[in-house]
């Protein structure tokens, strides 16, 4: 049988353990519970199983049986992040989280089901393998960097030398209609980038904010000025995303407070507006808080790196997905998201590519339904099987071409 064909018989099993990690989801790095889980799925099968250090990552190497004509046996990552959001569920799904405020409300419960899914359909076709397989079971891909984590700590050589390519995925629930699949070559994602910033002032009472210094009317210059500059200082055609998301201040109503505080989120699509925004964001900030009489403290951090695909790898992924349910079931993507992905690190280091996979449910409108992260977010287990297949099939057929020396 073929390995979609394998993977539909498995379907139910595939959405058994979706479901049982999304009732019970972890959030960061420490994801004990998750873990044990992938372990139990992985029980049995031929894999060298590796657990992080610093993390409770997973790493399954298979060894392919197969004979290989190229002078090192080649080797393919696939990879799968396992963790949370701090998102109380309103899906009202049956299998809906067990853990007060905390959801799967990004796809990770299908990623890692669809990836253990593969680890089966691959383990059935080790002796046909010219080369290994490196799955790689990620925790904190929610800004916590895991796998920066798992780089560090050797993932892309488990195999006992650096991966040939390495693949990723990630569904959707809106964007594209059910099924569909979802490729770009170069810039896909966004870099991502995180603010920090408290304004200083002095508290006082509110019927006299003369004698006070209010941080509150500052931080919400900023917060506009923010979005003003974007317009004024950046191409259009280069954009740059800045969403606060906290906006913290006082205690009540008729009280000045002592400080005010906000976060946000920076998205760019190059290094040129990244670089730019680093020294932009606290020169404008300053200037402000100074026009105001206050004192600002600025964080900047950076975070994850734009994920740029492999324009190969890219191809490659597009020819097994079209090969294997069809060019209407493939979508090129003209334009990347602004979303960023910490996938972008393996990326970084080695060839590779990243599929995104609409998971929206049947009959629902692809352009309304609730987008990831909303705690209104629907994935369908339809696509759980035609997911493990592809990983498995981006495995079997690059290592194919590698062992070939194509």
């Amino acid at each position: 049988m073929s390995i979609a064909a394998d993977a539909q018989e498995m379907q139910g099993e595939i959405a058994r353990f979706r479901h049982e990690l999304h009732q019970e989801p972890e959030i960061g790095l420490d994801l004990p519970r998750t873990q044990e889980k992938v372990l139990k799925a992985l029980d049995g099968l031929p894999y060298e199983i590796t657990l992080g250090e610093s993390t409770t990552s997973v790493t399954a190497v298979l060894r392919g049986g197969a004979a290989h004509a190229s002078a090192q046996k080649p080797a393919v990552l696939l990879r799968a992040d396992m963790d949370g959001l701090p998102v109380q569920e309103r899906t009202g799904v049956e299998f809906s989280s067990k853990i007060d405020g905390a959801m799967h409300a990004c796809g990770h419960d299908l990623h890692t089901s669809m990836l253990a899914g593969a680890a089966t359909l691959l383990a059935e076709r080790r002796d046909q393998l010219a080369g290994d397989v490196v799955l790689m079971f990620q925790p904190g891909e929610e800004g916590f960097d895991g796998a920066g984590h798992m780089i560090r700590e050797g993932v892309l050589d488990a195999a006992g030398r650096r991966v040939d390519a390495a693949y990723g995925m990630h569904v959707f629930s809106s964007l594209e209609p059910h099924g569909q699949f979802c490729t770009k070559a170069g810039v896909m994602m966004s870099a991502s980038d995180g603010l920090f910033v408290t304004v200083l002032g002095a508290g006082g009472h509110g019927s006299a904010p003369h004698s006070a210094k209010d941080p509150v009317t500052a931080a919400a210059e900023m917060v506009t000025a923010l979005q003003v500059m974007i317009t004024r200082q950046f191409n259009m055609f280069d954009p740059v995303v800045l969403t606060v998301g906290v906006l913290q201040a006082g205690t009540k109503r008729n009280v000045i407070p002592e400080s005010a505080r906000f976060e946000a989120t920076i998205r760019t699509f190059s290094e040129a507006s990244r670089k730019r925004m680093m020294t932009a964001i606290p020169q404008l900030l300053k200037g402000i808080a100074s026009a105001h009489g206050l004192e600002v403290d600025v964080d900047y951090r950076g975070e994850y790196p734009m994920t740029v695909t492999d324009e190969d790898e890219t191809h490659t992924a597009e020819g097994v997905i079209s090969g294997m349910f069809g060019d209407s079931r493939l979508s090129r993507w003209a334009t990347p998201i602004s979303g960023s992905e910490d996938f972008s690190r393996v990326l970084a280091e080695v060839p590779g590519t990243f599929v995104g996979l609409s998971a929206v449910p049947r009959g629902v409108d692809h352009t309304t339904s609730p987008f990831n992260h909303s705690p209104y977010a629907t994935f369908d287990d339809g696509v759980l099987s035609d997911g493990a297949a592809l990983y498995a099939e981006l495995a079997v057929s690059r290592i194919a071409t590698l062992a070939a020396g194509n």
